[in-house]
């Protein structure tokens, strides 16, 4: 009563409740008029009328935009290739920095599976897995520039979550497509390129007259690695696990090739290099080739474990690698493009080389992604080579 007490009436006052909102699609105010008594403080007086102006419940609709449903893999526990459910998922518009992407072509990558089985821990369940696409934009969020319908994006890294038919993606993550790069091609590459990009050219510079031994050489990073290395004018040992793989190692620019399953690729690398070894081993199989690995190295040599397909490989003690003082790192893409310019220069020079014929992009095997199951079934019994592509 204390406020009613300090309210002066004539005979009818429009109050603003709570104050006058504006539909989004219709920009004339949208209101409803009720008349609600309001008790007078003092007996005796005429009870006034007020004229409440509420917000209708259609603006209410208007200023939040129905959600719709897409399909999407989800994982509610980690686990083998059957634990990847194909479900519907709600999905809204872009916020404020966010744009929304139909996704044209999806990467499957070794860090899906990593995620899967739970190596990798996930923020939260259930999630959808997925750390490399490429789309349309459908909708941006308010006040963004720079992105418009209609563009051609990319993405590798976080947030993860490409398994689906749209997602939500923050603007400063995506990168423009070149128009002569086909999206299956671009979702192929932006990760395993980009990934290639900084271990060649930062966590180790490659050089002329280096010689580096690339393990896994016919897989999607492998090939990449081959090729790029190549180019840089390396002398490439790279290994694989059948004659198959072996062709197309060989083709991707590996001077000497090792299948591992037939020879032991440290006494096969010792004969190559002279029993000198190589400057850089860049190894993303883990356990079973780590401990070579070290032995294939030259004096101050670089060990690169930049994944681990056959499992987390065992602890090293540091008097390992003091014998020959060598260095070792575990790097991961994330903390090579930290910065909007580090993204956008990093992928920039992967679709420069894949538009001047440096890279020659092997997309070997596509899935629909309802099928995602049966591709990380393939994918971790080694069926794959060069690049796997899901399409929604």
């Amino acid at each position: 009563m204390g406020l009613l007490t300090r309210v002066r009436f004539h005979q009818r006052q429009v109050i603003p409740f709570p104050h006058s909102y504006k539909s989004h699609q219709n920009p004339k105010l949208i209101s409803q008029t009720c008349n609600y008594p309001i008790p007078s403080a003092r007996s005796g007086r005429r009870i006034p009328i007020v004229t409440v102006r509420a917000l209708s419940t259609k603006a209410a609709a208007a200023s939040t935009p129905p959600s719709k449903m897409v399909k999407a893999i989800r994982v509610h526990e980690h686990g083998g290739p059957e634990v990847l459910k194909w479900e519907d998922v709600e999905i809204g518009e872009p916020k404020e920095g966010e744009i929304r992407v139909k996704n044209k072509a999806i990467g499957l990558n070794f860090i899906d599976v990593y995620f899967r089985k739970g190596v990798y821990k996930a923020p939260d369940f259930p999630f959808t897995p997925g750390m490399e696409a490429a789309g349309v934009v459908t909708a941006v969020g308010p006040g963004l520039t720079g992105r418009q319908v209609g563009d051609l994006v990319a993405y590798a890294g976080n947030p993860m979550g490409s398994y689906a038919e749209e997602q939500i993606l923050p603007a400063n993550k995506v990168v423009p497509v070149p128009s002569s790069i086909d999206p299956i091609i671009a979702a192929s590459i932006i990760l395993k390129g980009m990934t290639a990009q900084f271990l060649l050219r930062r966590c180790f510079k490659v050089e002329p007259r280096h010689t580096i031994l690339v393990h896994a050489a016919a897989g999607g990073v492998g090939s990449i690695l081959s090729q790029w290395a190549n180019a840089l004018g390396a002398t490439v040992i790279g290994t694989v696990s059948t004659k198959e793989k072996a062709s197309q190692a060989k083709d991707d620019g590996c001077h000497h090739v090792i299948i591992y399953k037939e020879e032991d690729f440290v006494s096969r690398v010792n004969e190559i290099t002279c029993g000198n070894g190589v400057d850089v081993v860049y190894d993303s199989v883990g356990k079973d080739t780590f401990q070579g690995s070290l032995a294939c190295l030259k004096t101050r040599g670089y060990m690169v474990s930049f994944g681990q397909s056959s499992g987390t490989p065992d602890p090293v003690p540091l008097s390992a690698l003091a014998v020959k003082s060598l260095f070792l790192t575990r790097p991961s893409l994330m903390q090579y493009t930290t910065t909007r310019d580090e993204l956008l220069e990093t992928a920039g020079e992967v679709f420069a080389n894949v538009a001047s014929g440096v890279l020659r992009v092997r997309v070997n095997h596509t899935y629909p992604l309802s099928q995602a199951v049966q591709a990380h079934v393939d994918l971790e019994s080694r069926k794959t080579s060069g690049s796997v592509v899901l399409i929604p």
